[in-house]
């Protein structure tokens, strides 16, 4: 008899310990739900942090990480799983052949925005980019022109659609440096490694470049459009936070803020 209350204790001691670990399981697996991880195109750089706040606050508690890069590297590492769960191309041609691949959920693709380019200088550059247009890219000053490399950047490929429409891609070949992505493009031009650069309208009119530099915008028929697209891959980890982003980049809220970087919503 001596044995029975003590044998009681322990059951009651373990039926305790059960529960707290329960719990403790419980709230580990809430704390591990994977974060939500995007593939952004480079042009989205400053748009996206003021995106990116504002889903928090209208989603708070949701982690999101974002990786800028050129469209076309992003297409190849998603075609081998990369783990992110949204891609956002600078053009709709990489999302359709994820797609096609059977890598990404056509149901989910979508259209967000049309880019723009633009000729970009220093404020400090003897370049008169604002009255010369196009033909600022023959001034005397302008020894190397930046643009993104072709092969894997959607604006690199409207660049040289442009020069070539305009008659001005072999005169300038000798003279092109090539960025991997906008982003790097623009910062060729910034430091110096280049002295002017067709750029996305969307980094010129980040406060960051408004600062440092001045910008002539490029006719609209002078390329084809930059439409822009996302899709959403088959192998998403956090596929519902990722249609919660993709359905708030078409609110109002992110709609007003790509606006402002110069992104207009193309018609459906």
């Amino acid at each position: 008899m001596g044995g029975t209350p003590n044998r009681a204790f322990k059951d009651h001691d373990m039926s305790h310990f059960r529960t707290l670990l329960l719990c403790l399981m419980a709230l580990v697996g809430r704390s591990e739900s994977p974060r939500l991880a995007i593939a952004a195109a480079a042009d989205l750089q400053f748009a996206l942090v003021e995106v990116k706040a504002a889903f928090a606050k209208a989603h708070p508690g949701v982690e999101v990480a974002i990786t800028y890069g050129s469209s076309g590297n992003f297409y190849a590492q998603l075609l081998n799983k990369a783990p992110f769960d949204l891609f956002l191309s600078a053009d709709l041609t990489y999302p359709k052949k994820l797609v096609e691949a059977g890598v990404a959920d056509g149901a989910t693709e979508f259209l967000y925005s049309r880019g723009h380019l633009v000729l970009w200088v220093p404020k400090a550059s003897p370049i008169p980019v604002e009255q010369l247009g196009m033909k600022a890219l023959l001034h005397p000053a302008a020894k190397k022109v930046a643009i993104a490399n072709p092969r894997v950047a959607p604006y690199g490929r409207a660049a040289e659609a442009a020069l070539a429409k305009l008659g001005m891609l072999e005169a300038l070949q000798p003279r092109l440096v090539f960025g991997e992505n906008i982003a790097q493009t623009a910062q060729f031009v910034q430091t110096g490694a280049a002295d002017i650069g067709i750029l996305a309208l969307s980094l010129a009119k980040a406060p960051v470049m408004a600062a440092a530099g001045r910008f002539w915008a490029l006719p609209e028929d002078a390329h084809p459009p930059l439409d822009q697209g996302g899709v959403i891959l088959n192998h998403a980890r956090n596929r519902a936070d990722a249609l919660a982003f993709r359905a708030f980049l078409q609110s109002p809220p992110a709609v007003e803020i790509l606006r402002r970087y110069g992104f207009v919503v193309a018609a459906r």
